[in-house]
């Protein structure tokens, strides 16, 4: 076997892309947009309540992280939106309002969100259907099976089941250490699992990683289920806010868009292999602030949109360029 193609060299490629991470950059731009964001609000007379802005973080967050694993392997979903909507109804038609309906839903809408990633990864590296065509066929299947035998709110969910939603422990919401929790989670299997090394080798060069050995489609179809799974722990969220789900939950929080922004604005490369999801909960702070001090100042909504435009891709032209300055 070559050098190229050593089972190590697909190991130092990813620990290379750690090396590299932008992620310190990406904390100073977001230490700078606090700043700006409170100044603005407390100049004009609002208040700064941070746990709201963390609460309102959780369901974007979550999605976004799973988002970070597709796009880090050169992928991306753009079916996260509709999969947040099936998990909210699903499984407020399971529980039922029953308390001891609890424990099975969630693990029943876990286990169809992760077949529903499997299944996207599998027409992704089997048939060999460009990602962003194959999960916009997923999102289309599944809003036309939600819209069809949907019309609003269904189900009900328990009380039992809200204290996600609304408890707090030691002062901190249960949904914002659930947050945390995820994200740790995610750093630490991209940073010290051979699935986040193989990862970052297949999006950086999924010829270069399959010649050194790295199962690529295996690869993929995970980081899919991955990113399935936390559209489900969205889903199950929201619903404990709600106390039912509803069809319109997903599109109506723009999950699809909003997380691959949110992904692209951490730091990681559309192309993949890199990146993380340290950049990407930075990247989702970053936008809840900003929509946080558009919402007390009273700015319109198109020009919120526009600025946020702006914003983003001056983000990834700043990247681009530094990458370009780093292969010179």
């Amino acid at each position: 076997m070559s050098a190229i193609a050593s089972p190590r060299n697909a190991v130092v490629a990813a620990r290379a892309a750690f090396g590299t991470s932008s992620t310190g950059q990406i904390y100073g731009v977001l230490v700078l947009v606090l700043v700006v964001t409170w100044s603005l609000i407390l100049a004009t007379g609002g208040n700064i309540n941070l746990t709201n802005t963390l609460v309102r973080s959780v369901a974007l967050g979550i999605v976004a992280v799973g988002q970070t694993f597709v796009i880090l392997g050169g992928s991306l979903d753009l079916s996260v939106a509709y999969q947040v909507s099936v998990t909210a109804v699903v499984a407020s038609v399971l529980m039922d309002g029953d308390p001891g309906n609890i424990w099975w839903s969630v693990l029943a809408v876990i286990a169809l969100g992760a077949a529903i990633g499997a299944i996207n990864g599998i027409i992704i590296t089997a048939i060999h259907i460009n990602a962003f065509i194959a999960t916009l066929g997923t999102s289309l299947i599944l809003r036309g099976a939600l819209n069809a035998t949907f019309d609003n709110y269904a189900g009900e969910v328990p009380d039992e089941f809200q204290p996600l939603g609304y408890s707090r422990f030691l002062g901190i919401p249960y949904s914002v250490l659930l947050l945390l929790a995820i994200v740790a989670t995610g750093w630490w299997i991209l940073r010290y699992t051979r699935f986040g090394h193989h990862l970052y080798a297949v999006g950086a060069s999924e010829e270069t990683a399959r010649l050194s050995g790295v199962r690529s489609g295996r690869v993929l179809i995970g980081a899919h289920t991955i990113c399935s799974i936390t559209a489900t722990l969205t889903g199950l969220f929201i619903i404990s806010r709600l106390s039912a789900g509803a069809p319109w939950v997903g599109p109506d929080g723009n999950y699809d868009l909003e997380s691959i922004a949110a992904v692209v604005l951490g730091g990681t490369a559309l192309s993949g292999g890199r990146g993380g999801v340290l950049g990407t909960f930075a990247g989702v702070l970053i936008l809840a602030l900003l929509d946080n001090a558009f919402n007390q100042l009273q700015i319109n909504t198109f020009l919120k949109d526009v600025v946020r435009g702006v914003i983003i891709i001056a983000a990834v032209a700043i990247y681009a360029l530094r990458q370009r300055r780093d292969v010179r």
